[in-house]
């Protein structure tokens, strides 16, 4: 379980890092966006109150901490599940990516009233709205971690 802690602390750690130097020390948060690399990469502030893509966006104080207890009661379903019985390091290394991005947008939620979300990856000539953030990222990649990787210690 130690993989999974580490995992688990180091993506945590990585996601607010970068959300607070990117929101407060390049000031973000006041200039809105900022191109990194013009038409592909930008820095573009967003708060997501909602899920992926603003899915249940609102500013209800029920709905905001209904998707924190979902994201901590997920978070403890994977930990619980993933201690049960013996595991590949890769799936440990999923549920850790998984467990500390959840817990790197409850910080927010519960920090600011949203998820930071900073990051924006366009192709030049078309404009994409959506903004994500290390938490996003690590949430996606665990997930499909633990689909590709679970199943396949057990023989039929």
């Amino acid at each position: 379980m130690r993989l999974v802690i580490y995992v688990m602390a180091a993506t945590l750690v990585l996601d607010q890092a970068s959300k607070f130097f990117v929101v407060h020390m390049l000031d973000l948060w006041s200039r809105n966006e900022i191109a990194v690399l013009p038409g592909w990469f930008t820095l573009r502030m967003a708060w997501n109150q909602g899920i992926n893509f603003g899915l249940l966006s609102n500013s209800n104080e029920i709905t905001r901490w209904g998707l924190i207890l979902m994201a901590i009661a997920i978070s403890a379903w994977v930990w619980l599940w993933v201690r049960r019985e013996p595991h590949r390091p890769v799936i440990k290394v999923a549920a850790g990516l998984l467990i500390g991005g959840a817990l790197g947008n409850v910080v927010d939620r519960i920090a600011y009233g949203a998820v930071a979300d900073f990051l924006n990856m366009s192709v030049p000539g078309l404009y994409n709205p959506y903004s994500f953030n290390v938490a996003d990222i690590a949430i996606f990649a665990g997930a499909i971690g633990l689909v590709l990787f679970t199943g396949r210690e057990k023989t039929p």
